[in-house]
């Protein structure tokens, strides 16, 4: 069975960990090595299973202990040749990752690593490049999208594919226009290469989900400009007005920022 628990979603750190009964993957390594350690412990994750890193952009808080995570561990890295160049000027990355464990991935290509059959898909964000990722294993496809300015097309494609869901609902566009943050930052998140607010996660949702999908995880939320209980609700009465019913039709939860997921079971759609 695919299992699946979230370590951190936010811009205090990231980190995603996929498992099968014989392999395991890790999306985005932005949480401290230390604290890392201490959730493999404290959740009897499955760390001699690890096949790679995956890293969807070259931002600190996706990136911070990847250098130490691969040295460490002999961890291959993958992302896309401009986000390792990315990685390697990110003075936040120390020690810096050895050209050892860099490994390329290509946008639209079949990647695979033991049970999982990982595709990179482009979206739209302010750093050197950004990937969403499907990952197919065990009869499930799980789709992660996050750092992302605006919804596309192919977007929508990788929301009406899903089983499983991640997916970006950064902040309440009111919270942000009326916070305390200067002009050129509110800009910069609201703009096309920013971030995802709640209405627009919930009208992709909306309009871009299929009867396959089972589970929705709401991440990277804003600690200033947002609020999980908020997003929930907003999420949740956008669904209602389009004849959605979180929680009936498929699960709604929100990814914490600083304290991991409960661990779940991912079961294959009978759709």
């Amino acid at each position: 069975m695919l299992k699946f628990i979230c370590l951190g979603s936010g811009s205090s750190g990231n980190g995603y960990f996929l498992w099968t009964d014989t392999d395991a993957i890790m999306i985005d390594a932005g949480i401290g090595i230390k604290l890392l350690k201490r959730y493999i412990q404290t959740y009897d994750l499955p760390w001699e299973r690890m096949r790679a890193v995956l890293i969807t952009h070259d931002h600190a808080d996706h990136i911070k202990s990847i250098g130490k995570l691969a040295a460490e561990y002999s961890l291959p890295v993958y992302s896309t040749e401009l986000v390792h160049q990315g990685i390697a000027r990110n003075y936040c990355v120390s020690p810096n990752l050895k050209t050892e464990y860099q490994y390329h991935l290509e946008i639209d290509k079949l990647l695979q690593l033991g049970d999982f059959a990982v595709t990179a898909f482009s979206v739209p964000h302010d750093s050197t490049e950004c990937v969403g990722f499907r990952v197919e294993a065990q009869g499930v496809r799980f789709c992660l999208i996050t750092d992302i300015g605006h919804v596309t097309e192919r977007v929508k494609e990788e929301v009406s594919l899903a089983n499983y869901l991640v997916l970006e609902s950064n902040h309440d566009q009111e919270m942000l226009m009326s916070g305390p943050y200067p002009a050129y930052l509110k800009g910069r998140i609201a703009g096309p290469t920013g971030h995802l607010s709640n209405r627009e996660a919930a009208e992709l949702l909306a309009n871009s989900s299929s009867p396959a999908l089972r589970h929705v995880w709401l991440c990277h939320l804003s600690e200033e400009n947002n609020h999980p209980e908020l997003a929930r609700k907003t999420v949740d009465s956008i669904l209602r007005s389009y004849g959605i019913i979180p929680n009936v039709d498929f699960h709604l939860d929100v990814l914490r920022r600083k304290v991991p997921s409960e661990i779940y079971d991912l079961t294959p759609s009978e759709e």
